[in-house]
């Protein structure tokens, strides 16, 4: 079992690293509010320039992937589970603020991650 593990972690990694098209509906900072028992997806607005590099649209700044950079989210969206969440974003929001099939499979993806380090009162950080 250990082995599996450690192969399925290896794989994860690897695709990790891959390269990703990024959304021009914007861009989420997932978290834990632990205490409240909540996943919570804070919503960022951005522009895709020539080099499709995420660029703030007050600033025409690039936004670094290391997050050093002080921005005020459009929204932030609060569910106990992951399913609340999707739910919330992908069928309540009108328009929804993801544009691309891709980013909302990621986003299932971390918002389920995040739902398992909540109930098993673990660290969570986003992939």
């Amino acid at each position: 079992m250990t082995q599996l593990i450690d192969n399925l972690t290896a794989l994860d990694n690897e695709l990790s690293n891959r390269y990703i098209a990024l959304d021009p509906g914007g861009y989420f900072l997932i978290y834990l509010e632990g205490e409240a028992g909540l996943i919570c997806a804070k919503h960022f607005t951005n522009i895709i320039n020539e080099e499709g590099l995420a660029v703030d649209p007050d600033t025409g700044k690039v936004i670094p992937c290391d997050g050093k950079v002080q921005r005020t989210s459009e929204t932030v969206y609060k569910g106990r589970t992951a399913k609340e969440l999707c739910v919330k974003i992908f069928e309540e929001i009108d328009p929804c603020p993801i544009t691309m099939l891709n980013h909302a499979a990621y986003l299932g993806r971390e918002f389920l991650r995040a739902e398992i380090a909540l109930i098993n009162g673990t660290e969570y950080i986003q992939d």
